[in-house]
C-alpha cells in the first residue's frame, strides 16, 4: 500500500499509546500491593506477532520492560511453536527471569489479539507482586545462591484456555506465597488490564481498518530505528571504554566489576560488556534479556526524542557472553537484579561521556535499596512490607540533579509514607534530604534521603536489605566529586549496628520500638566545582543542604 500520510500516523501513534496508557491506569488503580498501585511498579504493551518486539508501550511504564517484554514475549510464541498451540481466549502466565523476565517478582500475562483468524499482535501485561514464596518475604534474597532461595519459578503456562481460567495454576500460586489475597488482587487487575486493552485496540483496528494500523506500526519502528542512527551518527567514531563496580554479591565480600568498551562507527554502535566479572554466587547476576532492556533505557536516557519501541535498538549490536554475571542462566540468583542494571546504566554514561563530554551526566545513586520488614499481625496473619527508596541523580550540563528522585530503570514513584504507616505496623520517624550527600561540581549532584522507620508490631519485626553504593560512590565527570556513600544501620541491645557486607544483610530481627536507619546515596557531581556559581552555593548553604564547612572546602573536592 502506499505511505500512510503523517497526519493519520500522527493521530494512530497518538491512540495507540493511549491505549496502552489506560491498560496502566487500570491496573494501578486495581491493584492490592503499593508497588504496584502506588510505586507503578508494571507495564503494558503491544508486541509483534511474530519477533514478539515491541510495538506500543504507554508513557506510564516501566522502561525497563521494553527490551525485556520483547523477549518475554517471543519465550511464548517460542513455546507456541513447540506445541503449545493457541487459540482465542488463551493467556499465558510466567514469572521465569532467564526467559524474558527480570527477576521472580515480575509476573507476566501474554495473550494474543486474533483478528480474523489470525495473530495480528501480542498484548501483555508485567506486574511486580508482593511476595512469592522462597527464603526472604518480599523475594529479595541478599544470601541466595540459586534462584529456588529467591521463590517460585513458573514458566510459560496456559493460565486461561480458550477463555476458561485453570484454576489449577491459581491453586499453586497461591500455595506459593505468603500472601495470596494481595497476589490474587493483583493478577484480576492485570487480566482486567489486558481485557480492556483487547477491547481498545479491536476498537481501534475496526475504524481504521487491519492494513492501517499495521502500516502505523511499522511506520513508528523506522521512525524510532531512523532517529536512533541520527543520534549515533552525532557522535564520534571510536572505541569508549568505562567500569564500575558492585560492592558484593551478598556471598562473598569482594567488589563485582562492569565494564564497557562502546565502540561508534558511523550509525551503528556496539556495547561489550565481556571484560565484566564472571557469575556470581549471590543474587547480583541477570539474564542476558535484562542486561540489554537496561542499555536501551540508557541510551533512552541520553537520546531522549526517539520512540519507546524496539526500532530503536536495530542500530545497536551487544556483546553479553554467559561468561559474565550480565547473561546468566537457571539456576543461577537474579532477586537483585536491579542493583546491577542501575550500575550498567551508570557505565553506560560514563562512556558516552567519554564520546561526548558536552552531553554527559554524571553517576545516579545507583541502588533501589530493596527493604523488607516481615512480621504477624496479633491475629496471626502475616504482613510483608516491600519497599525502594529515593537519592540523587547525577548532575548534567544544564543543571543540578534531582534530589530525592528514583532511579533512571524507571517511572514508578517512591511509595508514599502515609501509605506505608496505613499499610503496615511501622511509623516513619525521619523522611528528609540528606545533607552533604551530593557530588560537588558546576551543577552538583541531587541530594539523597535519610529514613528512619520505628517497629510498632508487638512482636517485633524480620528485617532483609539487597542494596548498593556502600563502598564504591556515585562517579562525577567533567571534573565534578563523586557523592557519598549508602549507609544502613539499626538499634540493638548493644547500640547501633552496621552491616558486615554494607549493603546487603538478612536474618535481623528488630523488636517492638527499634528503628533502622537508611542514609542514601546523592548524584555525582557535573564540572569543576570551582565554576560553581556563589549565589547556588549560599542558596545550598542556607536550605542546610550543604554544610558550612563542606562549601568552604569545595576547592579541595577530589575529582572522579
Amino acid at each position: 500500500m502506499s505511505a500512510l500520510d503523517p497526519v493519520t500516523f500522527a493521530i494512530l501513534a497518538g491512540r495507540l499509546e493511549q491505549v496502552a496508557d489506560e491498560m496502566d491506569a487500570t491496573l494501578y488503580r486495581s491493584a492490592f500491593n503499593p508497588i504496584i498501585a502506588e510505586a507503578r511498579d508494571a507495564c503494558h504493551g503491544l508486541y509483534h506477532a511474530t519477533t514478539g518486539a515491541t510495538l506500543v508501550q504507554g508513557a506510564k511504564g516501566l522502561p525497563i520492560f521494553v527490551g525485556a517484554m520483547a523477549f518475554a514475549v517471543k519465550a511464548v510464541i517460542d513455546k507456541v511453536a513447540e506445541g503449545a498451540g493457541i487459540e482465542p481466549g488463551d493467556t499465558f502466565i510466567f514469572n521465569d527471569p532467564y526467559a524474558g523476565g527480570t527477576h521472580l517478582n515480575d509476573f507476566r500475562l501474554v495473550r494474543p489479539l486474533i483478528r480474523q483468524g489470525r495473530i495480528f499482535a501480542w498484548l501483555a501485561s508485567v506486574g511486580h507482586w508482593l511476595d512469592i514464596g522462597g527464603n526472604v518475604p518480599g523475594g529479595y534474597n541478599p544470601q541466595a545462591t540459586e534462584c529456588f532461595q529467591e521463590g517460585v519459578l513458573i514458566p510459560p503456562v496456559k493460565l486461561f484456555r480458550a477463555g476458561v481460567l485453570q484454576q489449577d495454576i491459581v491453586d499453586i500460586l497461591q500455595a506459593n506465597t505468603r500472601l495470596p489475597r494481595s497476589n490474587w488482587g493483583d493478577l484480576n487487575g492485570q487480566l482486567n488490564a489486558l481485557d480492556l486493552g483487547e477491547k481498545r485496540f479491536h476498537a481501534l483496528i475496526d475504524e481504521y481498518g487491519d492494513d492501517v494500523v499495521t502500516a502505523a506500526l511499522d511506520a513508528a519502528s523506522a521512525r524510532a530505528d531512523a532517529l536512533m542512527r541520527q543520534n549515533i551518527a552525532a557522535l564520534p567514531d571510536g572505541r569508549y571504554s568505562f567500569e564500575d563496580y558492585l560492592d558484593n554479591d551478598g556471598i562473598v565480600d569482594e567488589r563485582l566489576t562492569i565494564a564497557l568498551d562502546l565502540t561508534i562507527a558511523g550509525d551503528t554502535m556496539t556495547l561489550d560488556f565481556s571484560r565484566s566479572s564472571p557469575p556470581c554466587r549471590g543474587p547480583v547476576n541477570i539474564a542476558r534479556s535484562t542486561a540489554v532492556a537496561c542499555c536501551y533505557v540508557a541510551l533512552k536516557h541520553v537520546f531522549t526524542a526517539v520512540p519507546a519501541n524496539a526500532g530503536c535498538l536495530n542500530p545497536i549490536s551487544f556483546d553479553i557472553p554467559e561468561t559474565t554475571f550480565l547473561g546468566v542462566s537457571a539456576p543461577r540468583p537474579v532477586a537483585g537484579y536491579t542493583e546491577t542494571i542501575l550500575r550498567m546504566i551508570g557505565v553506560v554514561f560514563g562512556a558516552l561521556a567519554k564520546a561526548d563530554p558536552a552531553r554527559a551526566t554524571a553517576a545516579p545513586f545507583g541502588t533501589i535499596n530493596a527493604l523488607s520488614i516481615a512480621g504477624h499481625r496479633p491475629g496471626g496473619e502475616r504482613w510483608v512490607m516491600f519497599s525502594f527508596f529515593g537519592g540523587g541523580l547525577g548532575g548534567n550540563p544544564l543543571s543540578d540533579g534531582l534530589n530525592h528522585a528514583n532511579n533512571p530503570i524507571s517511572t514508578a514513584t517512591i511509595p508514599p509514607a502515609e501509605i506505608l504507616e496505613a499499610s503496615y505496623p511501622v511509623m516513619f520517624t525521619q523522611w528528609a534530604l540528606r545533607p552533604d550527600s551530593a557530588g560537588a561540581g558546576e551543577h552538583r549532584g541531587g541530594f539523597g534521603a535519610v529514613y528512619e522507620i520505628e517497629i510498632l508490631s508487638p512482636g517485633g519485626a524480620d528485617i532483609s536489605l539487597l542494596g548498593e553504593r556502600g563502598r564504591y560512590a556515585p562517579f562525577g565527570v567533567g571534573g565534578g566529586g563523586p557523592a557519598a556513600l549508602n549507609t544502613f544501620t539499626w538499634d540493638s541491645d548493644e547500640g547501633p549496628r552496621t552491616a558486615p557486607m554494607a549493603s546487603k544483610i538478612t536474618g535481623l530481627r528488630l523488636k517492638q520500638g527499634q528503628r533502622l536507619r537508611l542514609e542514601t546515596p546523592g548524584g555525582g557531581g557535573w564540572g569543576d566545582p570551582t565554576k560553581r556559581s556563589p549565589d547556588a552555593i549560599a542558596r545550598d548553604v542556607r536550605q542546610e543542604l550543604v554544610s558550612p564547612g563542606a562549601a568552604a572546602n569545595i576547592t579541595k573536592v577530589s575529582a572522579i
